[in-house]
């Protein structure tokens, strides 16, 4: 028998509106809060949980890795997919406890010594993440250059297109030598995310020297 504190006829109103489940915990917990009675502790889930993209991402990552706890998550997108998709810390624990109100998440464990909770989807959660994965909508690209940006109001290109060229370079070269050391080691989509960001950093390589090299030429014709 499962102990708990009395939290009064909302607490069992909105308990016995919960969804059935499979699930004998739950039942254990629908049928103490109809008695009056709810576990301490227990997170009853959210009716409805908007999802976001960094949810998706949260839950793509912890679905990789089999279970995790918010900061595996952080570690993770930070290792693999930060160069095309970066969410900030904070925003990966929140997502994680909205994630595990709304039952996409389940706590199965807590690590010790550090005490953080190692969560898991749920049979909602994987759900979810299959309908996304399995969405084909075009979501148009939030571009974020602030290179483009100073261009725009005004910066000068030949203080800005040799530092950019040389960053862009950098990064294409890290990104070929990823490909040629692991590229047969990762999967079918995770090569054909890093051929996307070997593509894309020479196509800034290219931009960028487009706008050095034009930036010269205006200035030999005036």
């Amino acid at each position: 028998m499962l102990r708990g504190r009395w939290l009064g006829p909302c607490c069992r109103a909105t308990c016995a509106a919960w969804p059935r489940t499979s699930s004998p915990s739950f039942r254990v917990a629908v049928s103490n809060a109809a008695s009056g009675v709810c576990p301490v502790g227990y997170r009853p889930p959210m009716a409805d949980v908007r999802l976001t993209t960094s949810s998706y991402l949260v839950l793509g990552i912890i679905d990789k890795l089999g279970e995790a706890s918010a900061y595996d998550v952080k570690v993770e997108a930070a290792r693999t997919v930060a160069p095309f998709w970066s969410v900030p810390h904070a925003q990966v624990y929140a997502q994680c406890d909205r994630l595990l109100d709304g039952g996409l998440l389940a706590q199965v464990r807590r690590e010790s010594g550090r005490n953080r909770r190692v969560l898991a989807l749920t049979e909602r959660g994987r759900d979810a993440l299959h309908e996304w994965l399995s969405d084909p909508a075009f979501v148009p690209v939030e571009a974020r250059e602030r290179g483009i940006l100073k261009l725009w109001f005004g910066g000068r290109p030949e203080v800005l297109a040799p530092v950019q060229v040389d960053e862009h370079r950098q990064t294409l070269r890290s990104y070929e030598e990823l490909a040629e050391e692991v590229g047969e080691l990762l999967t079918s989509g995770q090569r054909e995310a890093l051929e996307f960001g070997i593509r894309y950093e020479r196509m800034m390589v290219d931009f960028w020297d487009w706008v050095r090299h034009r930036e010269e030429r205006t200035t030999t014709d005036s």
